[in-house]
């Protein structure tokens, strides 16, 4: 009898670690994606000062005023991009915290939920794969802007 209570105090204090190991592993998207959603923020905070300070010189009327309309149009385009990477990152955020939760939630639920949990962590997942492109995206559209503006400046200067 007494060995029988300590093998099912054994079984269900290893049945709590397994819950607890599974709800850890969205620990570890979480983190990769506080991580990208901190950098896609900075990004969209460089975006904005740039932007600004476009607006400012085309207010006060310089003589390249159209190339400075491209300018305030791609960069624009790029604080969009990064808004929605942003947003993204914050459904993958939720998804990842619903994902413990409705894992966490099946096991009081003696495994109910079914695939709700995995589900969640592939939509998680996905709005990784989402908010990458938009970033990527939004890099390439830096750089180009760059070029552009190297390219202007070095003809003004020859």
């Amino acid at each position: 009898m007494l060995q029988q209570t300590a093998t099912a105090i054994a079984a269900n204090a290893l049945g709590h670690h397994v819950i607890l190991s599974a709800m850890l592993a969205p620990a570890f998207f979480l983190t990769a994606t506080a991580g990208l959603l901190a950098s896609a923020n900075a990004r969209l905070a460089r975006v904005v000062d740039r932007l600004r300070a476009l607006l400012t010189s085309w207010e006060h009327g310089t003589p390249d005023a159209s190339e400075r309309e491209d300018q305030i149009r791609r960069h624009r385009q790029r604080a969009h991009l990064v808004l929605r990477a942003c947003r993204l990152l914050y459904g993958a955020l939720a998804s990842f915290v619903g994902t413990s939760l409705a894992l966490a939630a099946d096991a009081l639920l003696d495994s109910r939920l079914g695939g709700l949990p995995t589900a969640m962590a592939v939509l998680g997942v996905l709005f990784l794969l989402a908010a990458s492109i938009a970033m990527w995206r939004e890099v390439s559209l830096a750089v180009k802007s760059f070029d552009l503006e190297l390219d202007q400046e070095l003809a003004r200067r020859h």
